[in-house]
C-alpha cells in the first residue's frame, strides 16, 4: 500500500469527525454569511487544529470568496484543503536529511521517541548512513533494552550507561564515539519529562546544552508528539519549545485518533516543521511529512 493510502486510512477517524461537521454547515444551507464564517471556525477548532490557524484559514476563505466570487458555502469549503496545506509552517527541505547531523529527541513518557528512534536509525542506515544511537533515557531500564534491540536490528552503533547514569554524559560519549567511527548522523533518545516539572524541564535543558556545545555537528532538538493527547500536545509544544528553542516536531499514533488537527495547531501557532509522521507500528508508517497530502487525506472527498 502506498503511504498516501496508509495516512489516508490512518486520518480515518480525523476525517470522519471533519467531514461530520463540514456536512452539517452544508445542510445549513448555502449562504456564506456571518453565521457560516462562524460555524465553520468553531468546526476547525473542535478538529483540533487550534484557534489560531483556525482563525486564518477562515480569514483566508473569506478573503477568496470575495476576490473568486464563490457562490455558495460548497464552494468556499473547495477551497479548505489548500488553504490548511498553505497554514503549515513548512520548511524548503526536511533538516532530518542534512548529514552530518546530532539529534536529541524530547517529549512526555508515552509520546513514542523510543520507537522513533529506532525506526529512523533503521531507515539511515538503510539509506547509507553510519549511525550512532545514544541510550540517554538512563530512568527506564526497558528504553534501554528497547533502543538495544533497533541497534541489533539496525546493525548500528550504540552507546549506553547503567540505569541512573547522568544523561548529558551518555550524550557527551555518544558524540565521542560518533566521532571516532567518522558516523555521519547521531540520534539520541532521552528521557520522557512531564512539562509541567519544572526540576525535569531544567534537566533536560542541560542535556541539550551539553550536546550543543560538544558536537561538531549542527543539533537538532526534536519534539515527539503523541496525536491521541490532542490539545494538551499543544501544551507539551509550547513549554518545550520555550525550554529548549525546538527545530521540529514528529507526530506519532495519528492512525488512533479523531484529533489528527494537533498537527496543524502545533506547525502554525509555533512556526515549527512537522518532520515526520507516524501512522502505524511498522517502519514503513513513519515517513516524511509533506502538507499537501495530509491535507488531502484529512479532508477527502469534497463534501
Amino acid at each position: 500500500m502506498a503511504f498516501f493510502e496508509r495516512m489516508k486510512a490512518g486520518l480515518a477517524k480525523s476525517r470522519e469527525k471533519l467531514q461530520e461537521s463540514l456536512n452539517v454547515l452544508l445542510k445549513a444551507g448555502p449562504d456564506v454569511d456571518d453565521d457560516f464564517w462562524d460555524d465553520l471556525e468553531e468546526t476547525l477548532i473542535l478538529s483540533d487544529m487550534g484557534a489560531r490557524a483556525a482563525e486564518k484559514i477562515v480569514e483566508e476563505l473569506r478573503d477568496a470568496a470575495t476576490r473568486k466570487a464563490l457562490p455558495d458555502a460548497a464552494a468556499v469549503l473547495s477551497e479548505l484543503e489548500d488553504r490548511i496545506a498553505d497554514t503549515f509552517y513548512t520548511p524548503e527541505a526536511n533538516p532530518l536529511d542534512t548529514r552530518p547531523l546530532c539529534v536529541l529527541f524530547v517529549g512526555v513518557n508515552g509520546s513514542g521517541k523510543t520507537t522513533t528512534t529506532g525506526k529512523l536509525a533503521a531507515e539511515a542506515k538503510a539509506n547509507g548512513s553510519t549511525v550512532v544511537l545514544g541510550a540517554a533515557d538512563t530512568f527506564r531500564a526497558a528504553a534501554i533494552e528497547q533502543l538495544e534491540e533497533w541497534a541489533r536490528r539496525s546493525d548500528v552503533t550504540i552507546v549506553e550507561r547503567e540505569r541512573g547514569s547522568d544523561p548529558a554524559s551518555v550524550c557527551f560519549e555518544t558524540i565521542e564515539v560518533a566521532e571516532r567511527e567518522s558516523a555521519d548522523l547521531v540520534l539520541v533518545d532521552t528521557a520522557g519529562r512531564l512539562h509541567t516539572s519544572d526540576d525535569l524541564m531544567r534537566e533536560l535543558r542541560k542535556v541539550c546544552d551539553v550536546v550543543r556545545k560538544r558536537s561538531k555537528a549542527p543539533v537538532l532538538t526534536v519534539l515527539v508528539i503523541d496525536a491521541t493527547t490532542g490539545q494538551n500536545g499543544l501544551s507539551q509544544a509550547r513549554v518545550f519549545n520555550d525550554a529548549l528553542a525546538l527545530d521540529g516536531v514528529i507526530i506519532t499514533k495519528l492512525d488512533g485518533t479523531a484529533k489528527g488537527g494537533i498537527a496543524l495547531a502545533v506547525s502554525h501557532e509555533l512556526q515549527l516543521p512537522i518532520l515526520k509522521i507516524g501512522v502505524g507500528e511498522g517502519i514503513e508508517d513513519l515517513r516524511d511529512f509533506d502538507a499537501h497530502d495530509f491535507a488531502r487525506a484529512l479532508v477527502g472527498e469534497k463534501a
